[in-house]
């Protein structure tokens, strides 16, 4: 009974301090101009949500129902939950998911396996995503 309640009083603790985390993030705002960006196809590059989708890497994005075309409101909050743990609040060149998806003369990183998604700053779907970072407290 004493481990059932230590467990259950640890996981809420995780759950409330992940809630607190993601809480200076907009919901709506990353539904509507970030998490469009995962679906969307740019040549040369496969859509992020392909190699993403539940994938064993720290950016997984729930699986597409069959032949939807974007995620449930659950699904996207799942999303969410995930994609806050890679940004840093205010400030998106220390964010993993804007810098890893960069190209390297644009500042980015050498770490992702999947291409460059942005060629620069200036790609608008680039600078959704870090006007969303930028506007978390």
């Amino acid at each position: 009974m004493y481990y059932a309640r230590t467990v259950t009083a640890a996981l809420i603790t995780i759950a409330l301090a992940s809630t607190a985390f993601a809480a200076g993030f907009d919901f709506e705002m990353y539904r509507t101009t970030v998490e469009p960006v995962f679906l969307k196809k740019r040549p040369g590059h496969a859509r992020c949500v392909v190699c993403h989708d539940a994938s064993n890497s720290a950016f997984r994005l729930q699986p597409l129902s069959p032949g939807a075309t974007t995620w449930t409101e659950e699904q996207s909050r799942r999303n969410f939950e995930n994609v806050t743990h890679l940004v840093t609040a205010g400030d998106p060149g220390k964010s993993r998911l804007l810098i890893h998806t960069l190209a390297p003369d644009a500042g980015g990183d050498d770490f992702h396996g999947g291409g460059r998604q942005f060629a620069s700053r200036q790609d608008p779907e680039w600078k959704a995503i870090a006007d969303w970072v930028s506007a978390a407290k």
